[in-house]
């Protein structure tokens, strides 16, 4: 693929994004034109404006934008993510929850959810235990005495089962009145309470660890050729990947903190990605944010209008990303069929 056709993909997903955006500003059951929806938005730079009621400027400015830019937050963390961690593992099938710091961070949200802590702390704990679970793979690592790419997917699997397991106490011991649908709901993935705070506990790990992730694209690339490849092209491998998997962490921590245990995202969206610009990381992973974003969004959507009651996200990805990622892998293994029959001839 050309630069430039590289660009063309590039910006028409970032203004199908935008539209998307928009359009979900507007959809509800207290529904907005786009128009209306723009007039509202550019207010502040141009003005109050007599035409626009101070109903749709609150459904727009309180409820709807700080979750509609949750969720794009989300999405792109969790693409972001599962790319960057395909590519350092060397392996399509991995996602941002291999790493175990997705079951820290949920067994730290349901623990607070028990114990009836604020909407604060609960972010503080889920944040917490994600971070300390990718603590927990850095020490048994040092304690395998190896740090290849097996032993720290066997750490993330370990982590993820000890971590699940404490979750399951935890719904053992909560309230079935209260307590138990409270944390069946947050696992299952919402943004039904996003405003402003949770926002920035989101963006902010995005913005920095993200950025971060986006400017050591090439050094990913290397890590992606295998560990020989990678030092005999002078990069220090063990510290760039653990940088790598730091910053993967903080994100997805942060994503599960303030929505819930999302899946199947950061698995089938790079999936999409590589589809459409290759396995350049240089360019995978911007096209995978914008995808995963703007996904994101599109299942919020469906999750809050599809029926009276807003449907968990974990559902509907679930609903979406294992018919995609089927047709996704059967595409791939019949291009790779047809390219092995054209070398045979």
């Amino acid at each position: 693929m050309s630069y430039r056709t590289y660009r063309i993909t590039l910006l028409t997903v970032v203004v199908s994004t935008l539209l998307i955006a928009v359009c979900s500003l507007g959809i509800g059951r207290f529904s907005l034109s786009p128009w209306r929806i723009v007039q509202i938005l550019i207010e502040p730079l141009s003005g109050n404006n007599p035409l626009l009621g101070d109903i749709e400027r609150q459904v727009v400015w309180s409820v709807r934008l700080p979750r509609v830019l949750l969720a794009w937050c989300a999405g792109a963390a969790l693409a972001l993510s599962g790319a960057t961690l395909q590519g350092v593992f060397r392996n399509p099938l991995v996602d941002p929850h291999i790493i175990g710091v997705s079951a820290g961070a949920a067994f730290g949200g349901t623990l607070a959810i028990l114990l009836s802590w604020t909407p604060l702390l609960l972010l503080l704990s889920a944040f917490t235990f994600g971070m300390l679970a990718l603590l927990l793979i850095f020490m048994m690592a040092a304690a395998f005495g190896k740090q290849n790419v097996l032993i720290l997917i066997l750490a993330g699997v370990i982590l993820s089962g000890f971590f699940g397991a404490l979750v399951s106490l935890m719904q053992y011991l909560a309230d079935t009145e209260e307590k138990l649908p409270s944390i069946v709901f947050w696992l299952l993935g919402s943004f039904a309470t996003a405003h402003w705070n949770s926002l920035m506990t989101m963006a902010a790990p995005l913005a920095l660890a993200g950025g971060l992730l986006l400017r050591l694209r090439w050094h990913i690339n290397v890590l992606s050729m295998g560990e020989q490849d990678a030092r005999a092209l002078g990069v220090a491998v063990q510290p760039l990947r653990w940088l790598i998997l730091s910053l993967c962490a903080a994100i997805v921590a942060a994503q599960v903190a303030v929505s819930g245990s999302i899946g199947w995202i950061g698995l089938v969206i790079p999936h999409v990605a590589r589809r459409l610009v290759g396995a350049d990381h240089r360019r995978l992973l911007p096209v995978s944010l914008w995808l995963g974003g703007g996904f994101m969004v599109l299942v919020d959507d469906l999750a809050r209008n599809l029926s009276e009651a807003e449907i968990p996200l974990g559902i509907l990805t679930a609903l979406l990303g294992a018919p995609l990622f089927a047709v996704l892998l059967y595409k791939t293994q019949r291009l790779h069929k047809m390219q092995r029959q054209g070398r045979g001839r």
